[in-house]
């Protein structure tokens, strides 16, 4: 009897816990799309919270973080769309396992959609040599030079990507932040892409990378599987302040949906004007402002932040969550400008925390203002 009791009490939790809800719907009466990103082993930390704030700027989502015991627990059936993010796609192909691996093709052909970005984008691949699904119909080249570099990329947009995101329809070139991502060419398999962007930047500063190897290569591609659509982008608009409504925007061709109107803070293509690519001078001082935020003056510090926000410094992002409780009281204010600037929403707990500890009045104002601009994304 106690066996059984337990047993209902296994089903029950499984029901309660992956069973679809029932539809809800948004201010505008839009049926909310429903969106997990995978978290998992092989997920770089920062990729899976910045995926989920970039789903976040569409009020007609609803987004939840997935496990792999989740999506063996059949929660796929409870989403609309999946999201694998940056990281390391063969460790998340390898966290996934071969069943998991069949379920999100099975999510994807009975009419799901997919998005991979970066390391999820390589896991979407038909790859020789590499662990990969085979969804997207891309074929990763010079795999051996992954570690190529990384910076402010430049792409232009296709005529097909152009319809999808309207938005940068008039833009010669934009940028978006690259980091290692795979360098795509058409897979020898029956799935056919296309090119939505195509990527203009010649990024082979690090791992010993030739050159001319990730310039006129696929930026955004797309494909359909099945009754499904799959997204893939070699780079991290989630990372890219002013480009981040971008994620959501592939959810929603993924899905056929309407394409809506994002806030004015959310849409800044503008930002950015020039590639950033970092040499191995720049990620040598990047890696010292470590130091600095340590042991630094007040004045080095904030010298130092204005070289990482001018240069989009990827790992920047995991140093200046604490400098919002800093000492010195520039130093918080410029740390809290930094935060909204690069629209790290992430740490918005954090910028409201440092308000209620504050006593310059000075400074409280510039750290509401951080706070009413990433509110309003």
């Amino acid at each position: 009897m106690k066996h059984l009791t337990f047993m209902a009490l296994v089903i029950a939790f499984l029901g309660y816990s992956c069973s679809s809800n029932q539809p809800q719907t948004s201010k505008a009466g839009e049926e909310i799309v429903k969106v997990g990103v995978f978290d998992g082993h092989g997920g770089a930390q920062t990729c899976v919270w910045e995926t989920v704030e970039a789903i976040k700027i569409d009020k007609g989502m609803d987004v939840r973080l997935i496990t792999t015991s989740d999506i063996a627990n059949g929660c796929l059936d409870s989403l609309d769309a999946i999201i694998i993010p940056g990281g390391g796609g063969s460790r998340q192909y390898l966290n996934l396992g071969h069943e998991n691996h069949n379920r999100i093709r099975n999510f994807v052909a009975s009419g799901g959609g997919a998005v991979g970005i970066c390391a999820g984008a390589y896991f979407f691949s038909n790859t020789p040599g590499y662990a990969s699904i085979a969804i997207n119909g891309a074929q990763a080249i010079d795999i051996e030079h992954d570690n190529r570099g990384h910076g402010l990329a430049k792409f232009t947009l296709t005529d097909e990507g152009k319809s999808i995101f309207p938005e940068l329809a008039t833009r010669d070139t934009n940028f978006v932040v690259y980091y290692e991502g795979p360098v795509f060419i058409k897979a020898p398999d029956t799935i056919i892409y296309t090119s939505f962007a195509t990527m203009e930047s010649d990024v082979h500063e690090e791992g010993g990378a030739p050159a001319n190897m990730t310039n006129a290569k696929p930026f955004f591609i797309g494909n359909s599987y099945g009754k499904g659509l799959v997204f893939s982008t070699i780079a991290h608009p989630e990372a890219t302040p002013g480009m981040r409504w971008l994620i959501p925007r592939m959810v929603r061709w993924t899905l056929g949906k309407e394409y809506i109107t994002y806030n004015e803070n959310a849409v800044r293509p503008d930002l950015f004007e020039k590639e950033i690519l970092f040499t191995k001078d720049m990620l040598k001082r990047e890696s010292a402002y470590y130091s600095t935020f340590l042991y630094g003056s007040p004045v080095e510090k904030i010298e130092a932040l204005n070289w990482l926000e001018g240069n989009v410094s990827w790992d920047a992002k995991r140093l200046v969550q604490g400098l919002l409780f800093d000492s010195s009281a520039i130093v918080r204010v410029r740390a809290a400008e930094y935060i909204a600037n690069s629209e790290f929403s992430y740490y918005l707990p954090d910028l409201r925390a440092a308000l209620k500890s504050e006593k310059d009045d000075d400074a409280k104002a510039k750290i509401v203002s951080a706070i009413r601009f990433l509110e309003s994304i």
